[in-house]
């Protein structure tokens, strides 16, 4: 037996497959519909009700961020703006995702040339400064990214900066960022190798960094540095009563004043009982921390990542830390406590019952029949039959997978409910999605339970959520073990990958 392929072997083949009526069929399927509408099963895909025990009663309008990697972002701001919402008294709310790119660019840019510098003595061809030059300025993170943003930068509401085509479609604006920061990375190597000490390499980098703030304004335009926040909210807002004014006039109640009236029967002059008087808050001149400080009331730092990637080598109940990849420097760090998926769930489970939706991840591609025009929202092992229509076994463990590239943690989202068992584990996961609410079922998917145990295994929990044992190395950072993006650890994270 030769190493080269064997041609009279590769023709045999070829013409024994079409002796087989399952090859056919399976081939004149898959060539004219393409493999996941071919492949699904419909009797199972009809099994999956979007039917929840658990569910957040309001969610706020669906997102969409377009053709960008900011899926991160859009699921940490779904979460904050859950908060927001009750406060104000709203059915609806929606951070603004151009301001957060904005300043996450910018630190990403900030941190990238730093670590440019921390590494001036590698070659360029060293694996450290590779990924440094092909990730630094990429569209995708973590959760922690996110609240860094929040902590540091504040928020806007979205109609304070809103979508640019830059934003909606990042692939122009990120190819102009990553040449400037290229360039800038090979002026500040140069002159570190003509013996220019760090202190000078740092403000030779502030210089720089001029060059990505200015393409920055240019694509996203300018964030605002102040705004007025003025809104309709309800009744039971929160917000300080002097910034409060009703709406005038006052919708009338049955049996009060006569004439048109101006509630939903205006032949009787009476108001819906079910319609809620509503008001306007006025908050003029507000700087986007302010904003955080008065109408996002949540801790950005009060969090844990919990992920759940079986390993031998990277074994439950520690944290793992990855290398180089902050966003901030001295921000909140991008650290991940590794758990058995059971009590990943269990903490799924108490936030959503106390009516907070967290964020996830997961390879959302994997048996995904997202163009299919029915059942397009079903993520399940048993809805998508590949093997049987290729009539071969491609069956993985998950550590298999996650050793030999096939998955990693790539997209992030948030889940909105669940569906538990007679054991009180869950069946379904609610997830809302932020490809606009044309994608899936207006908006959101069903993720059976097995699904998310082979293809997902990461959340981002608020702490009362989490076992107090758990919290004890989650705290204890001199612990953290220390990952390479590139490691078998950083690739099933995501690293280099998340958008």
């Amino acid at each position: 037996m030769t190493a080269e392929l064997d041609t009279t072997w590769t023709r045999k083949r070829s013409c024994a497959f079409s002796g087989e009526r399952a090859n056919r069929i399976a081939r004149n399927s898959v060539t004219s519909m393409d493999v996941m509408a071919a492949a699904r099963d419909i009797s199972r895909m009809r099994s999956y009700t979007d039917t929840y025990s658990i569910a957040i009663a309001k969610t706020g309008e669906i997102t969409n961020q377009r053709q960008s990697g900011r899926c991160w972002m859009f699921s940490a701001f779904n979460v904050l703006r859950q908060e927001t919402m009750r406060f104000l008294d709203v059915d609806t709310f929606e951070f603004s995702q151009s301001f957060g790119m904005f300043y996450d660019k910018l630190e990403k840019a900030n941190a990238t040339l730093e670590r440019i510098i921390d590494t001036t003595d590698l070659p360029t061809d060293s694996r450290e400064v590779e990924d440094l030059l092909e990730n630094g300025l990429d569209d995708g993170g973590y959760y922690p990214f996110a609240m860094n943003i929040v902590r540091k930068w504040g928020l806007v509401p979205k109609d304070a900066m809103g979508e640019t085509a830059c934003s909606k479609n990042s692939a122009q604006m990120d190819g102009q960022l990553n040449r400037a920061l290229r360039r800038a990375a090979g002026i500040l190597r140069s002159e570190a190798q003509g013996g220019v000490g760090t202190d000078d390499l740092r403000a030779r980098k502030q210089e720089l960094l001029a060059d990505v703030h200015q393409i920055l304004c240019v694509c996203l335009g300018e964030p605002p540095a102040r705004f007025d926040l003025e809104l309709k909210v309800g009744k039971d807002c929160k917000a300080d009563p002097k910034k409060l004014f009703p709406i005038e006039p006052a919708p009338q109640v049955k049996g009060q004043g006569q004439g048109e009236g101006t509630g939903s029967d205006a032949a009787t002059g009476t108001k819906d009982k079910d319609e809620k008087p509503s008001q306007i808050l006025r908050d003029l001149g507000l700087t986007p921390l302010e904003f955080v400080e008065r109408y996002v009331p949540t801790d950005p730092t009060a969090y844990v990542s919990l992920v759940s990637i079986p390993s031998e080598r990277f074994p439950y109940g520690r944290v793992y830390r990855l290398l180089r990849t902050d966003s901030f420097i001295a921000g909140m760090r991008t650290r991940f406590l590794n758990v058995e998926p059971e009590l990943l769930d269990q903490a799924a489970i108490a936030s959503l019952k106390d009516g907070r939706p967290l964020a996830m991840a997961c390879d959302v591609m994997q048996n995904f029949p997202r163009h299919i025009e029915d059942f397009k929202y079903v993520l399940s092992t048993d809805a998508v039959d590949v093997d049987g229509l290729f009539g071969i076994d491609l069956s993985m463990s998950r550590t298999d997978m996650l050793d030999l590239h096939e998955t990693s943690l790539t997209h992030a989202m948030t889940f909105q409910g669940v569906e538990l068992d007679g054991n009180g584990s869950p069946k379904a996961w609610r997830v809302e999605n932020s490809w606009g609410k044309d994608a899936g079922k207006d908006g959101y998917l069903i993720m059976s339970a097995d699904w998310f145990h082979l293809y997902g295994g990461e959340i981002d929990v608020r702490r009362e959520y989490v076992p107090t044992e758990l919290l004890d190395s989650w705290d204890d950072e001199s612990q953290d073990i220390e990952v390479e993006p590139w490691s078998s650890m950083g690739r099933a994270l995501g690293a280099g990958r998340r958008d």
